[in-house]
């Protein structure tokens, strides 16, 4: 089922208030037209580097039609699963990529694995480019003795654990100990100790899924380490994140000043916004706090601290050897300069205790189809600025293409790129020529092998429905879990 097409965008149809296209606009999209009358693109992914690579392949060509693949039931990704639910305002880029699904030249396929369901060869012969935007859908390891304890979790499963990706619907982590550490000292590093340290008030009118929420309320957390192999001035948070922490109701910053001795001299010629999250660092360990904020945090049930140059060697097991019980850690210190500096071990190591631990080392993207090419060391599709080495007609966009950094309006930037290579390429003529049968040739390949897609008209019913039970309960939604449940909505 084809998408409904509520609305034109301003940029397909120039609204009559509006000056007439500029002569090199009418030239560049006469040149496309001449060329290939509806170029036929498929984009694999449905979170931002797909939504932004279709919007603007949509934008700057005025006949091509993308179809948009993605192997769960909804679309939009980590803005759906990876952004944490006391972020709100971050998720409403989720009403530009409705504007893109609502094109009449676009359309969204859920419920498809692409590599399973149908492969890149099957997508390659049905149109005229692919774009692989999967995105990073796994963990780096930690690689160490005790890691597979109950208790240790990547923080990927916990944030889909929090925001309801039906994959992490049952992880269930036990929230009984006093301490929780946190490894590695980036963003998602920060929300998962925020999310645990949050009082639950403040998350009930948030999408949090229920079973978390009811999980954070039966919580004995009270002190979260968030420990990182380097140094304060090395950390990967940004400013934002650190302000929340400082600021977090009922909780108080554990900071050792000496752990930043020196570090007032050495910011002084990092680039602006280092120095500033470096200001504020420094700032809340080494200043008397005023009397206000001494005394919240002299009342403060909860506790959160950083630990630097501490590399994780070994979880440690309970006395009966069933659960996780601490993490030894090795001792480091700092080798080289500049982007170059290297965490090295000191052969020293120091045990703390805790009862949950979450890695946060890194997200890595998977191999996809075994006719694609992949570098499973740098977890990318070689590529050549969004180009698939040696595959012509195959692109690549968003994390899967640059590895898992950046926040969105990277990945929009990155995803626009591969969107003008792929446009240029097929201005230059190095796609196919002739007719592609783009979906319908894939929709018949799908219904031979028991696949029911999913429409984007599919998914605002499941929207509905998350919005109507989030209501019942004071929440913007409350999202579903199950996708058997999903399909028995939309009457599959």
């Amino acid at each position: 089922m084809a998408p409904r097409c509520w609305r034109w965008w301003p940029w397909l149809a120039w609204p009559r208030t509006r000056p007439p296209p500029s002569e090199s606009t009418q030239s560049f999209r006469q040149q496309f037209s001449t060329q290939e009358q509806t170029p036929q693109i498929c984009v694999v992914g449905s979170g931002p580097a797909g939504f932004y690579t279709a919007q603007h392949l949509l934008k700057h060509h005025s006949r091509a039609h993308v179809d948009i693949y993605e192997k769960q039931l909804v679309p939009f990704g980590l803005v759906r699963f990876g952004v944490a639910p006391d972020h709100p305002e971050v998720k409403n880029v989720i009403n530009t990529f409705t504007r893109t699904a609502h094109s009449d030249r676009c359309a969204f396929h859920g419920n498809v694995v692409v590599g399973r369901d149908v492969t890149v060869q099957e997508l390659r012969d049905a149109y005229h480019a692919v774009v692989l935007s999967y995105g990073a859908e796994d963990h780096q390891a930690l690689e160490i003795p005790g890691e597979e304890l109950p208790g240790v979790f990547s923080a990927r499963a916990f944030v889909g654990w929090y925001n309801g990706l039906p994959e992490n619907r049952e992880l269930a982590p036990d929230l009984s100990c006093d301490t929780a550490v946190v490894l590695g000292q980036g963003n998602v590093a920060l929300d998962v100790a925020r999310i645990l340290l949050t009082p639950p008030e403040h998350l009930e009118k948030t999408d949090i899924t229920e079973a978390a929420l009811g999980a954070l309320r039966q919580s004995q957390v009270k002190t979260v380490w968030i420990v990182g192999r380097r140094g304060a001035l090395q950390v990967a948070f940004t400013i934002k994140e650190l302000r929340e922490m400082i600021q977090l109701p009922g909780t108080r910053p554990i900071l050792d000043p000496a752990d930043f001795l020196g570090l007032q001299d050495r910011i002084k010629e990092v680039p602006r916004p280092r120095k500033r999250l470096m200001e504020l660092l420094l700032r809340a360990a080494t200043e008397k706090p005023g009397v206000a904020e001494a005394a919240r945090w002299a009342s403060a049930p909860r506790a959160w601290g950083l630990r630097f140059l501490r590399s994780p060697q070994q979880v440690l097991p309970s006395p009966d050897g069933r659960r996780a019980a601490g993490i030894r850690l090795a001792v480091t210190r700092l080798e080289g300069v500049g982007e170059a500096t290297r965490a090295v071990a000191t052969g020293d190591v120091e045990d703390l205790p805790c009862g949950l631990v979450l890695s946060s080392i890194g997200y890595k993207s998977r191999p996809i189809d075994p006719s694609v090419p992949f570098d499973p060391k740098l977890g990318v599709i070689p590529n050549m600025e969004g180009r698939v080495v040696d595959m012509p007609g195959l692109y690549c966009s968003g994390w899967v293409k640059r590895g898992p950094t950046g926040v969105i309006t990277t990945t929009m930037t990155d995803s626009f790129v591969t969107g003008q290579i792929l446009l240029q390429d097929l201005k230059a003529g190095l796609l196919p020529s002739g007719p592609r049968p783009g979906y319908a040739a894939v929709r018949a390949l799908l219904s031979s092998r028991g696949v029911w897609p999913v429409s984007f008209s599919d998914w605002e019913k499941l929207d509905a429905e998350e919005v109507s039970r989030g209501q019942g309960v004071g929440k913007p939604r409350e999202k579903l879990l199950d996708p058997q449940e999903m399909l028995r909505l939309l009457g599959r």
